[in-house]
């Protein structure tokens, strides 16, 4: 956590560092423009699916609220009479042979936390792998899917898409506005005017669409009928987890619920074990959804998850539809 909060002071503020990285992060720009030149040119590879296909994606490295819109999507597809399915590219999976289907019982460790998240919110059949032309391929042959929604895809050129939806953390935005090293961007932020739709987890700006968070229940990991208001746990501290790209926004939300929050900042994707969770009391332990994933394993009573849900405006839901359907239409 020490070399992560180094790299967010360097990526969201102006510090010296950031000074000595830039001439690396103008190399890094350079050689991103050629990768798409490329691209456009068809000298490298870009293969189209024979279904439609919606990329979910960010330009910062971290997290900004993709898995939500990706589950977020999916459920408004399935309202909209689609059969979607979901790829991802199942960071942190050690699975030995990929494309891996990925069903809501699965190991996150061989599939990663993130698609068990997916698969479980939205009952839609999914795949991960690296290779996510090969994986929506795999994807189409073993399910009935008619239109694939790519989480984290962006920048992974080699799939063709259709759509292209921007999530941008509405509180850290773009940080110093400089690609790696020198700042937190995949890109150049001139790449957020070639998408579809940029959706704000936040407040929004101009030509974006806003995304709320809502969430007031939360489950008990050992036994999931136990659902209680977080207004419950505003009587004592509660120690509150988060291996997620932005922990604060999660111990933000808790404060702001009445929660005396004890702090636990882990790595985004961080491979709990039994002792992360050993606070030698006998508080409650609250955590994302995402890492509750991972600790099934080893519940105890105390342990509990809060399931968020995203909340938009409708305006978005029938832009996206309309495009849609422009899309397949053309």
């Amino acid at each position: 956590m020490s070399l992560a909060r180094s790299l967010q002071n360097i990526w969201y503020n102006n510090t010296g560092m950031t000074v000595m990285l830039r001439p690396l992060a103008w190399l890094y720009c350079v050689v991103i423009y050629i990768r798409r030149l490329l691209y456009k040119l068809h000298l490298l590879k870009s293969t189209k699916l024979s279904v439609p296909v919606i990329v979910v994606g960010n330009l910062t490295v971290g997290g900004t609220g993709k898995t939500p819109t990706v589950v977020y999507i999916a459920n408004l597809l399935k309202r909209s009479g689609y059969s979607p399915g979901i790829i991802s590219r199942g960071y942190g999976g050690k699975a030995k042979t990929w494309p891996q289907q990925v069903r809501p019982d699965c190991d996150p460790v061989m599939v990663g936390d993130e698609a068990i998240l997916m698969a479980r919110r939205t009952g839609c059949p999914m795949a991960v792998g690296p290779d996510r032309a090969a994986t929506g391929a795999m994807l189409q042959k073993h399910s009935k899917c008619d239109i694939i929604i790519s989480d984290d895809g962006l920048q992974h050129y080699s799939l063709g898409r259709d759509i292209e939806v921007l999530v941008i953390d509405g509180q850290r935005r773009f940080g110093n506005g400089f690609c790696l090293p020198a700042g937190p961007l995949r890109e150049p932020v001139a790449r957020k005017d070639k998408v579809d739709f940029v959706i704000t987890n936040g407040i929004a700006g101009f030509n974006e669409y806003s995304m709320e968070y809502r969430g007031n229940v939360a489950i008990n990991l050992a036994d999931e009928s136990k659902r209680i208001k977080l207004e419950e746990f505003s009587d004592g501290l509660v120690h509150v987890v988060a291996g997620v790209g932005n922990p604060e926004r999660f111990f933000e939300q808790m404060r702001n619920k009445g929660i005396n929050v004890v702090e636990h900042a882990f790595t985004d994707h961080y491979p709990f074990a039994v002792s992360d969770l050993e606070f030698g009391d006998s508080f409650p332990i609250l955590m994302t959804e995402k890492d509750a994933v991972k600790c099934y394993r080893f519940a105890t009573e105390n342990m509990w998850y809060l399931p968020i849900d995203v909340y938009m405006d409708n305006d978005f839901e029938m832009q996206l539809l309309n495009l849609l359907e422009k899309k397949q239409d053309g």
